[in-house]
């Protein structure tokens, strides 16, 4: 089986991960938002951002490192594996002792209880990490959506079932947690590795050479993206805090079920073709171009629908989140373009050049966030936006110098995709402004037909433009059924 096919199909059944676990995190979410109060949510938000932090210093980049590694042996990835659950249990520690001061931060006490507990799933991830990526080296994402999806319906069930017994915030922690163990105890009977009992510190020594700028990268990266939630838990109520959360949450679930599906694959088999610069760089084109082709309008199109999505599916207390998710998803335009660049960075081992880049960004966040939070959370989303299009540009430059594939490529490449998108998003935000006008207007009709209408008109409308997405997309189903007529043929 060639790359790009072995590929394709890792993407696919990624992708089939990612919408069916994304597909019960919606139900899911649509649930608890009946049962639990934006307080709720807030103080979950006040709580992950140090969650994450523990996380990334759980992880140290050791996950990366495995992932572009030419050869593996059984030493390196019993190395990592060891090394990840030392980092997790000193990651939880720190969490555990530093609880009272988060919750002091905050000014809320509840906090050092929810840190505390909350933070086993710390512990519970260090043992997937590296399982996780040997699954990923081998492109099997079909073991990985068999762990997910049972992860996914369990835990939503608990969640759900807590939020029904009036458990509020805890729901959503015993959500969290009840993942965690349920994902990794099935990834550890399915996955077919499994760790020796051996340390070799010249491979931790190696593989941590690249993975610690990994590790401060994400760090950065970890810390920053939070720093939003934080800012605004910390200057506004809980529940100012949990309506931004839910807005991101929403955000993500259609964000993180596109790029990762595409991303997820895409590292470990390009890692493969890392020292042929002609067939990277035809890699990245194509990957680029499908990444876009599928997120642009999605998230463009949740932001024009936002409205009767929220009149919909939530209760009235929710709504004030609509214009947070707009802004949210118009930011997030920008976000398959460079980490794909950021991609290109980790696949030719760069780490030092992704951690000054990250050091760059960041300092580009303080900046905009100390002009822009004195004038209140709208003001701080604008400042969002204007981040993520300011950090394309030296995201982008290392590509050409790299792989020489050039900012000006790049836009030949997105530039289809997005003022199509663009257009169509802003027709159907129009349409709803107009018909919300209505005294007949139907939040369930507009989101139902405005929505399938446009997505049908961007479909229609790439088809006759010859986008080259969706070409690749028809030749790859023509291929696979051609396939499939010669296997039967050779089966009869």
């Amino acid at each position: 089986m060639s790359l790009t096919h072995k590929t394709t199909i890792g993407i696919l059944w990624n992708f089939m991960d990612q919408l069916l676990r994304r597909g019960m995190a919606s139900i899911v979410t649509l649930l608890l938002a009946r049962l639990l109060l934006p307080e709720d949510f807030g103080l979950l938000a006040m709580v992950l951002v140090f969650l994450t932090i523990a996380s990334a210093m759980m992880d140290s980049g050791l996950q990366q490192a495995i992932l572009r590694l030419p050869t593996l042996g059984p030493r390196d990835a019993s190395t990592a594996f060891f090394s990840n659950i030392g980092f997790g249990v000193v990651a939880y520690a720190l969490l555990y002792f530093s609880a009272p001061l988060i919750a002091d931060f905050y000014a809320e006490p509840r906090l050092v209880v929810l840190v505390r507990i909350g933070g086993l799933v710390v512990l519970i991830n260090a043992f997937e990490v590296i399982q996780g990526a040997m699954l990923n080296r081998a492109l099997d994402f079909r073991t990985r959506m068999k762990a997910g999806i049972p992860g996914s319906v369990i835990s939503g069930s608990v969640a759900v079932l807590l939020g029904w017994l009036g458990f509020g915030v805890w729901a959503l922690v015993g959500q969290m947690l009840t993942a965690a163990f349920v994902t990794t105890a099935l990834m550890w009977w399915w996955g077919s590795w499994r760790p020796h009992l051996t340390f070799d510190m010249d491979a931790f020594k190696a593989m941590f050479s690249f993975g610690y700028k990994m590790f401060l990268s994400r760090m950065l990266d970890v810390v920053f993206v939070n720093l939003y939630v934080l800012v605004i838990a910390k200057l506004f109520a809980a529940s100012v805090a949990g309506l931004f959360f839910f807005a991101d949450r929403l955000k993500e679930l259609v964000l993180n079920q596109l790029v990762a599906a595409i991303q997820n694959v895409t590292f470990p088999a390009l890692a493969s073709i890392q020292h042929d610069p002609v067939r990277l760089k035809d890699a990245y084109r194509r990957i680029l171009q499908l990444m876009v082709y599928l997120l642009f309008p999605g998230v463009l199109l949740m932001a024009a629908l936002a409205r009767p999505l929220f009149e919909a599916l939530f209760p009235d207390r929710w709504l004030d989140a609509v214009p947070y998710l707009q802004l949210m998803c118009i930011a997030a335009v920008m976000y398959p373009l460079s980490s794909l660049n950021l991609n290109v960075l980790k696949v030719k081992g760069r780490s030092d050049l992704f951690l000054g880049l990250e050091v760059i960004k960041k300092l580009l966040i303080c900046g905009v966030l100390a002009l822009t939070w004195q004038h209140g959370v709208i003001a701080i989303l604008i400042g969002q936006i204007v981040v993520a299009v300011l950090s394309y540009i030296p995201n982008a430059w290392f590509s050409r110098t790299l792989i020489d594939y050039s900012i000006r490529e790049q836009c030949v490449d997105f530039l289809p995709s997005l003022m199509l998108s663009s257009v169509i998003a802003l027709c159907c935000w129009l349409a709803v402004e107009h018909l919300a006008a209505s005294p007949d207007w139907s939040p369930w009709a507009a989101l139902l037909g405005l929505g399938c209408l446009s997505g049908a008109s961007y479909l229609l409308l790439s088809c006759l433009l010859r986008f080259p997405a969706w070409q690749s997309g028809v030749g790859l189903i023509r291929d696979r059924l051609s396939q499939r007529k010669v296997e039967n043929l050779h089966a009869s």
